[in-house]
């Protein structure tokens, strides 16, 4: 999700050079709300490995035998 980020501000700062002032600002929007979205899911993934996060099995578990 961050490389859409990039991909549409790299979109923004090419139009804008170019003059095209709307498609510049259509762009710069898109990627302030996906920026919004990654940070807000990665503070959830941040919050939830604090929290809910158990440790890794140190051995794998035994199959009872048929």
């Amino acid at each position: 999700m961050l490389t859409w980020v990039v991909i549409f501000l790299i979109i923004a700062i090419v139009s804008g050079l170019l003059g095209f002032y709307g498609v510049a600002g259509v762009a710069t929007q898109i990627a302030k709300g996906l920026f919004v979205i990654f940070v807000i899911l990665f503070l959830i993934s941040i919050f939830y490995a604090l929290f809910y996060h158990s440790p890794a099995p140190t051995a794998l578990p035994q199959l009872a035998p048929n």
